[in-house]
Formats: C-alpha cells, structure tokens, sequence
C-alpha cells in the first residue's frame, strides 16, 4: 500500500536496563508478560542495500524470541499468494478499468500513469486495488528497492537457517478480502493517489527511511498518519480494525512461557490506535527499544 513506510518510535515507559537510551530509538516495543517478552518490531517491507544493516537492537530481539510472528506466515506462501491476487483482483467477465474508474477519473489516471512511465494498458483488467498495488511495487522497484531486502524476508531467511518457526497473524485470503472488500470510490482514490504520487516518491523516501531508523515520530505521524486517516474506509479497513485484532492476540501470548518477536508493517504501531498504544491502555507494560552508541 501507499504507507508501507509507516514505523512508530513512542516512549510508553521507561527503558529496560539493557537497552542504553543514549543511542537512538529504534521501532521497536517489548511488552512484558509476568514470564515471557513479546517484542513488536515495525517493519519496512522494501528496503535498498544502502538501508541495511537493521539496528543491532533487532537482533537481540531475533535472538532472544522463540517464535516468530508476521502478518503472514512468511516461511509457509508462495506463488499462492499471487494466484490469489490474480482470482480477486483480475476481472472476470470482461469488465475493464476504464468502465469501473468512469471517463473522467480513468482519464485523471491515464494522464498521471503517462507522466511516470507506466503503461496503464497493463492494467487494462485489473480491479483498481490491485492496480494500485502493481503500480506501487513498479515504482518502488524502479528507484532501487527490493522486498528480499525488507525486514520480513531478513528475518525469513534467518528463521529458516537457525530453525526458528514462523506463524502468521491472518491468512492471505482475509489480507485479499481487506483489499477486494474496500468501496470502489475507496479504490479509485487508492490507484489515482498511487499514480499522482509516484513522480514525487524519489524525493522523500530518504526521509521516510531516516525517520524510521532514527524515531522520528513527528515526521511519520504528522506526514504519513495524517494523509492515512484522511480515508476513514481505507484506515479502518486496512489499519485500525486489525490493530484491535492483533491486540487481542497479543495479549494471549504474554501469557505464554516463550519469547516472541511480532513483526507488522510500521504503520499498525504508529498513534492512537495503533497496538503498543493499545497494549498500554490494556495495562500492559511496553517500553520503547533504543539502539545502543557505537562501541568507541
């Protein structure tokens, strides 16, 4: 989606005695159950060779969780999930863009698609959601960005050579329904947005990322959050609905004996509703992770 650069760097509480608060914060959480940590790690899921390493925090998180948990099942989908895409998202009785978007919004969305290179004859048939989505993962690529490179597959790859099992908070088919649920207005204001935009992504993404490395919550919030909430269908949808579900969820494994570590796009942990907000409110004690200096 348009905010898959969302992460949340919010102090809840004091910081644990391992974690040296003179470095910087990082978008990371550790709720406390009474035996066990669940941390919450706000993920980017396209990153470029230059974004890495991830901070050295994360990694001591990775080592000392058990179980890992990402929205999907990572270790466990492949080529289904774009079988899936294709059945929900390519129209099958010979429907087109053009007559879903109308004359003046598919023209709107022509001009824009011409101006950044992409050929919207490619997307002739395909439910704007989806549209949107293609055009996104084309721009994205095209300025450097990989998703074997994003905090997802990072982990993926480590969880597969140290063993570690990876479960899934939804299933690819409730993460289509999101997508293919939304109002169609909803969905033309998602590709139009996605196009208009795309010409300018090149010239903030460095900030975005240096926000999320770094904490910069007044950036993210006040940038991304804001222009996220403006879509009270898209937000509740997509973001605020499955915050509450996962919370629930949550708070069933601080009850557990192992150390789990949560990875969910960054934007589910950004402001008042999203989860480390949530959790707080619950009663539950989250602190916010730092990185710690550079050894001198």
């Amino acid at each position: 989606m348009n905010k898959i650069f969302f992460s949340v760097l919010m102090l809840l509480s004091s910081a644990p005695a391992w974690c040296d608060t003179n470095g910087h914060p990082v978008t990371m959480w550790r709720a406390a159950g009474e035996h066990n940590s669940v941390y919450l790690l706000g993920s980017i899921h396209l990153l470029r060779p230059e974004d890495l390493p991830l901070p050295s925090v994360v990694d001591a998180a990775y080592d000392d969780a058990e179980v890992l948990i990402m929205e999907l099942d990572m270790d466990d989908i492949g080529n289904d999930v774009t079988q899936l895409f294709a059945k929900s998202g390519v129209m099958k009785d010979g429907g087109t863009l053009r007559q879903v978007m109308g004359e003046e919004d598919y023209a709107r969305a022509a001009a824009a698609a011409d101006a950044i290179d992409i050929p919207i004859e490619l997307l002739a048939h395909s439910e704007p959601w989806l549209a949107a989505i293609t055009v996104e993962m084309m721009v994205f690529y095209r300025i450097g960005f990989n998703p074997m490179l994003g905090v997802e597959m990072q982990m993926v790859s480590r969880a597969a050579r140290d063993g570690k099992p990876i479960e899934g908070l939804e299933t690819a088919e409730e993460q289509t329904a999101f997508l293919d649920g939304l109002t169609l207005e909803t969905q033309r204001e998602m590709l139009l947005q996605t196009l208009e935009e795309g010409a300018k992504i090149g010239e903030s993404i460095d900030e975005i990322i240096h926000a999320w490395r770094y904490g910069d919550i007044a950036t993210l919030e006040s940038g991304l959050l804001a222009d996220m909430a403006k879509n009270v269908e898209l937000n509740e949808a997509l973001v605020n609905s499955r915050n509450r579900r996962w919370v629930t969820e949550i708070n069933e494994l601080l009850d557990d004996d192992d150390d789990y570590l949560v990875i969910v796009g960054a934007l589910h942990l950004v402001g008042e509703q999203g989860v480390p907000r949530l959790l707080a409110r619950d009663g539950v004690k989250i602190v916010q992770l730092s990185e710690p200096p550079p050894v001198q």
